[in-house]
C-alpha cells in the first residue's frame, strides 16, 4: 500500500478534521434515540441477577467495555464466549449488539437466553431483524450498517459509528447507574483489574 505525500502540518489538519466530523456524526445519533428505551435497559440492568453481553469484531470491543464498567459497579457481568462465562438462566439479561441484527453467533445466543427464560435487549441499526424479532426491547440505533457503501448514514468506514456509539451509550449508562449507586470512586477502584 502506498499513500500520497503530504506535511505533517496537513496531516494534523486532516486528523482535527476527522475528529470533528467524528464526533458531529455521534452527536447527530445521540438525539436519534428514545432515550426512554435506555432507562427501560437501565433498569433492567440493575434488577437482573447477572447481566450477559454479546456482540462481535469492532462492537465486541465496544460492549466488553461495557461489562468490564458493570463489574466496576459489583455486578455480576459476563461477555459471552469467555471461558469463564457462566451458563445464563432466569432472570438474567443479555444485551446482545448488531448492527445488522443477523450475526448468527448473536442470534443465537438471544434465542437461548429466551429459552431458558432470561430478558434479551438488543443494540441494532436494524427495526427489523431476527434479532430485533427475539428481543424483547430493542434499542434502535440508526447508525450506518457495515456494508453502507454509499454513506448515506455515516462518512465513517463501514460501521464505525455503530461501534462508537456502543461504547459512549454504554458509558452514559454506567455513569447513571454509578449515580444512582453512589458507591465512592474508592471502592469502584477496588474492583479494578489489578493483574496488569
Amino acid at each position: 500500500m502506498e499513500f500520497g505525500t503530504t506535511t505533517d502540518k496537513q496531516l494534523a489538519k486532516e486528523v482535527r478534521n476527522n475528529l470533528e466530523m467524528i464526533l458531529m456524526e455521534n452527536t447527530w445519533l445521540l438525539k436519534q434515540i428514545d432515550f426512554n428505551e435506555v432507562a427501560v435497559l437501565a433498569n433492567a440492568i440493575k434488577t437482573a441477577n447477572s447481566v450477559f453481553i454479546i456482540a462481535a469484531g469492532r462492537s465486541g470491543f465496544a460492549m466488553r467495555s461495557a461489562a468490564m464498567r458493570l463489574m466496576h459497579l459489583g455486578l455480576n457481568a459476563y461477555f459471552v464466549g469467555e471461558t469463564t462465562t457462566p451458563a445464563i438462566k432466569q432472570g438474567d439479561l443479555l444485551i446482545a449488539a448488531s448492527g445488522s441484527g443477523t450475526t448468527s453467533s448473536i442470534v443465537k445466543a438471544a434465542e437461548k437466553a429466551k429459552s431458558v427464560g432470561s430478558r434479551v435487549v438488543a443494540l441494532s441499526t436494524q427495526s427489523q431483524s431476527l434479532l430485533a424479532n427475539i428481543a424483547d426491547q430493542l434499542i434502535l440505533i440508526p447508525a450506518a450498517e457495515k456494508e453502507d457503501h454509499e454513506g448515506s448514514r455515516s462518512r465513517q468506514y463501514a460501521g464505525s459509528l455503530f461501534e462508537q456509539f456502543l461504547l459512549l451509550l454504554t458509558d452514559a449508562i454506567f455513569q447513571s447507574l454509578w449515580k444512582l449507586d453512589d458507591t465512592p470512586n474508592a471502592e469502584l477502584w477496588t474492583r479494578h483489574a489489578n493483574l496488569e
